[in-house]
């Protein structure tokens, strides 16, 4: 094999960013390197990975990115100029991985069966190895088992039953090679962080995982075999982890293995019950002069954290199956957001004069444009920083509370239309001090979510502007699933907006959210088809967030059309990226563009968090959002935990009982959640004459 060499681009971090670099394929070595430029190939190389065990993939990013994972742990982002170099790369890359990982596996004899402990003595297989050695070498322990196995040709009737003594044995072996890992000191000569520890963890608990699996489809064939066919109906679905999960994957921790449940958290019962009783006081009024402009902003723009903790997202991935639910899932800390779910709903509603301007619209036509013009605004501002995190998951009977205020000479100034784009594009929101002048010359758009469920997790969230008798109602439960290299997280639920000056009520979905590339650079792209309805007036709204393909094809596209059911007539169609720049197209002929980069964005305001309720999710999650922003990742964890615990605590104790949940804001009304006291059943549904 001949050795490949030539330019790449080399992702190093978010300060440097991109670099040119020239790499250089060792084929004979199974190397491979890289230096400044071609010229100094002569010298010392200014990085070097073995390929021997690595994993080549190229990425959904974009057509032109492929990474490299050697065994480890190390990693290059690397992007080549196009879609074919790439495949060039990537296909020689993989040959040359796969020679030298079978050459490994010929030249370092099978270590002999045995069960030992890392922790009851200092001579490991891995502080003892030699420096030439590679981590591949010390994934064949027990590996002569399995020879011995394979060489029975012929099995008898019953060999299934011998099979799972022979897998119970490698699980008891597995045990015992985690736990004496998780026993080791967090620093040292050999410490529980070592990363070559932390793979074999890993791998081994990926490998009884997916033989698990291929013995539960052998017992399904061995029962079809003797019935002659599989009943009806009966189908092979991927399954759970038989290695169950640790609450927590926290690097270094003193944790039991994962099959013995974690010890909770002391927290005495009275206090619970005590706290219990905060969530379920009646729904509190909150009084608009106490909230001030927000004056915290949390950027998520950090890479850091997560390339540090890489081996403890190789930990969790190893334990997760295709398709298997996350909900129940203890995430790692440093992924976090720094803000709860419900405080992210209220950042969908950061446009709030577009939100006003929708029940001005003339003709319902016109609003049912302006309501599509307002939801595909609402994603941008609802993400923060381009890298996916995770918000905090509600615990339940936690509430957000905010408002925004809109100087009404603004709103009237963002009625949107085609003449109007350079005003709704460029205008700066008006400061506190120039608000508080204005007085009632304002509008007030007032936001409240609570989590009404834990299992499932559903919140409801609901605002309103009274001035403008708008007001919208929603309920969302969040369903997420691993799909291998991405999360995928399905938004269940519906919401209404209601226009009562006009007597009309907007149904509507939101799209599906996924977590791309968690191994490398996590980035967020939304996917889906969702539907806007209006049954009163006939309009309707069908809205498709476009998912990147492999090949070619751009990011974050959407595209969608407004129709009118009874003529069946479109009369606006929309093209561009919900997060830069939309484009609609009026049947009229006319043409606009939004450029969402430049959009104003009004900040919400808050109560200083001495005026909050102990359960409002800024002063419930304060403790783990100032570790987070402090860096303090172990202590970050600590307060999660703690949070978490007591709520399954509580949770417990309900169960004891026999005492129902009690809501404090939202009411359920068939498979929804609906405000307490919305719009609607104060103020009378107006019918005017179209």
């Amino acid at each position: 094999m001949e050795n490949v060499y030539g330019y790449l681009m080399k992702y190093t971090n978010l300060v440097t960013g991109w670099q040119y670099r020239f790499f250089v394929l060792n084929n004979e070595a199974g190397l491979l390197e890289y230096f400044v430029n071609e010229q100094s190939r002569n010298q010392k190389p200014r990085g070097t990975l073995q390929l021997a065990g690595a994993v080549i993939s190229p990425s959904d990013e974009d057509s032109h990115t492929f990474t490299v994972n050697a065994a480890s742990g190390e990693q290059y982002k690397l992007r080549a100029t196009d879609a074919k170099e790439r495949q060039h790369w990537v296909s020689r890359l993989q040959i040359c991985t796969q020679h030298h990982t079978e050459a490994i596996g010929k030249n370092n004899p099978p270590l002999k069966s045995r069960s030992f402990s890392l922790a009851s003595s200092g001579n490991s297989p891995i502080s003892q190895r030699r420096p030439s050695q590679n981590t591949i070498s010390f994934f064949n322990v027990g590996h002569s088992r399995l020879q011995s196995v394979s060489k029975r040709a012929n099995l008898p009737p019953d060999h299934l039953v011998e099979v799972r003594e022979m897998m119970s044995h490698a699980e008891g072996q597995q045990r015992d090679l985690i736990r004496g890992i998780e026993c080791l000191p967090a620093s040292g000569h050999l410490s529980s962080l070592d990363q070559d520890l932390l793979m074999l963890k890993a791998t081994s608990m990926a490998t009884m995982n997916c033989l698990n699996d291929c013995f539960h489809i052998l017992q399904l064939q061995h029962a079809s075999h003797q019935k002659g066919s599989l009943p009806s109906g009966t189908t092979i679905e991927w399954l759970e982890p038989k290695i169950p999960l640790s609450n927590h994957y926290k690097n270094g921790a003193d944790q039991p293995f994962a099959t013995e449940q974690s010890k909770p958290v002391a927290v005495p019962e009275e206090q619970c019950v005590a706290e219990s009783g905060l969530l379920a006081r009646e729904p509190e009024e909150i009084n608009a002069d106490d909230e001030v402009e927000d004056t915290c902003d949390n950027k998520e723009d950090d890479l850091g954290a997560v390339e540090e903790q890489r081996s403890v997202i190789l930990h969790l991935l190893s334990q997760l199956k295709l398709g298997m639910d996350l909900t129940r899932v203890v995430l790692p800390t440093f992924i976090l957001e720094k803000r709860s779910l419900l405080e992210m709903y209220a950042d969908f509603m950061s446009h709030p004069d577009l939100f006003i301007a929708i029940t001005n619209g003339a003709t319902a036509e016109d609003r049912m444009i302006r309501f599509v013009e307002y939801y595909l605004t609402s994603f941008h501002e609802g993400r923060k920083g381009a890298i996916a995190k995770k918000p905090y998951n509600p615990i339940i009977g936690e509430t957000f509370h905010c408002s925004w205020r809109m100087p009404k000479s603004e709103v009237a100034s963002s009625v949107i239309n085609s003449s109007s784009t350079q005003a709704i594009t460029n205008h700066v929101p008006p400061s506190e001090e120039a608000l508080n002048q204005m007085g009632s010359d304002c509008y007030t758009v007032r936001f409240v979510a609570e989590q009404v469920s834990h299992h499932p997790p559903v919140s409801g969230f609901y605002a309103e502007c009274a001035e403008r008798k708008i007001c919208v109602n929603a309920h969302v439960w969040t369903k997420s699933k691993f799909l291998g290299m991405s999360i995928g997280v399905t938004m269940v639920g519906e919401g209404i907006l209601s226009l009562l000056e006009h007597g009309e009520e907007y149904t509507f979905s939101l799209p599906c959210a996924y977590a791309r590339s968690i191994l490398t650079v996590p980035w967020v792209e939304l996917g889906g088809k969702v539907n806007v309805n209006c049954a009163k007036t006939g309009y309707s709204a069908s809205i498709t967030f476009h998912t990147k393909p492999f090949y070619g094809g751009k990011l974050h596209r959407v595209t969608g059309e407004v129709k009118h059911n009874i003529t069946n007539t479109v009369v606006c169609r929309v093209q561009g990226e919900w997060n830069s720049v939309l484009e609609f197209a009026y049947s009229s002929g006319e043409t606009k563009y939004v450029d969402l980069t430049k959009l104003a964005v009004t900040k919400k305001r808050v109560r200083p968090l001495e005026k909050q309720d102990p359960f409002e999710s800024r002063r419930l999650w304060k403790n783990v959002t100032d570790s987070l922003r402090d860096s303090e990742i172990d202590k970050a964890t600590e307060h999660k935990r703690t949070l978490e615990e007591r709520q399954r605590t509580e949770e417990r104790h309900r169960t004891e009982t026999g005492t129902p949940w009690k809501t404090k804001y939202f009411i359920k009304e068939g498979d929804g959640w609906v405000y307490h006291k919305p719009l609607w059943k104060i103020i009378p549904t107006t019918q005017p004459a179209e």
